[in-house]
């Protein structure tokens, strides 16, 4: 995992940056099998992207057809 490599201890969900790396073209959280993270980031990243989520930093969805 990506976060375990650089002793990343908790997943800021005001890095909108990063988070983005995390949700697919449509706006859906990607799978673990897919971002690579271990079960305890893979958790974190999606508490993180649904903060960023309520607090506008990140669409609920995206909006291209």
């Amino acid at each position: 995992c990506w976060f375990c490599k650089e002793k990343v201890e908790e997943i800021d969900y005001k890095n909108a940056h990063q988070l983005r790396r995390y949700v697919s073209e449509k706006g859906k959280i990607r799978s673990r099998r897919i971002t690579g993270a271990c079960r305890r980031h893979q958790r974190q990243v999606a508490v993180a992207v649904k903060r960023a989520r309520e607090m506008a930093l990140l669409p609920y969805v995206s909006d291209s057809r």
